[in-house]
């Protein structure tokens, strides 16, 4: 009888932990998998170890401690879905979403304020062009709005316009604040994570890739802006 008991608790457990195996999402079970994985092949190397095959032991416990260290980099620099940076100038908000690279925006000042920019018109960004000329930082964010939604918007300018001088520059430095929305970042990010956000926006928005100068600029900045914190 004593030895029944055990018997039939180690079935029932085994048969609870198998339910529960098969009603898990695939992605529950490989989080589980990628980290039973070296567990296992660590306690294999000790079991080695204590059987006095310290060689072989040895090595597969480095080789498990190299797979968690893998594996806890990889978590660490996986993106978030649904991760968004925001950039904002006088006129503009504009959100870069990290997923798709799809740029939105909405107007905060002039003839149009509070609308979407989705909501507006060629003809209606076209006036909005115009009432941004003396903000620079507003000029270039909606320049970057319309090569993505309309490639040959510049056509519908006047020659003087498209090839004339900008309005003012930007004047003052990025606020840490501002840094931490521009890469989609909480405050208090480390700088790895800065890092890592930093590569990913480059990999979306760096001209050599059809993105835009004026983001990558500003990611630079903030990345530059919230490194200097760490040092």
């Amino acid at each position: 009888m004593s030895i029944a008991v055990p018997v039939i608790l180690a079935l029932l457990l085994a048969g609870a932990s198998l339910y529960a195996f098969l009603r898990a999402s695939p992605s529950a079970i490989a989080q589980t998998l990628r980290w039973i994985g070296p567990i296992l092949l660590g306690l294999i190397g000790l079991g080695l170890l204590l059987f006095g095959r310290a060689g072989l032991g040895g090595m597969l416990i480095s080789a498990a401690l190299g797979w968690l260290g893998r594996n806890r980099y990889t978590a660490r620099a996986k993106p978030t879905p649904g991760q968004r940076s925001s950039v904002q100038s006088s006129m503009l908000a504009m959100e870069l979403d990290h997923d798709s690279g799809k740029l939105e925006g909405r107007v905060l000042a002039g003839k149009f304020e509070g609308r979407s920019l989705a909501q507006l018109s060629l003809d209606d960004l076209i006036a909005l062009y115009r009432e941004c000329a003396d903000d620079d930082d507003s000029l270039r964010l909606l320049e970057t709005y319309l090569d993505g939604r309309f490639a040959g918007w510049r056509d519908r300018l006047d020659a003087n316009e498209s090839s004339g001088s900008r309005g003012t520059s930007r004047s003052g430095s990025m606020t840490e604040q501002e840094a931490y929305e521009t890469l989609g970042l909480e405050p208090g990010a480390s700088a790895a994570q800065i890092r890592e956000a930093h590569r990913r926006l480059m990999q979306r928005v760096h001209p050599d890739v059809g993105g835009s100068s004026f983001l990558a600029a500003r990611i630079n900045e903030a990345k530059d802006v919230l490194l200097s914190k760490h040092g």
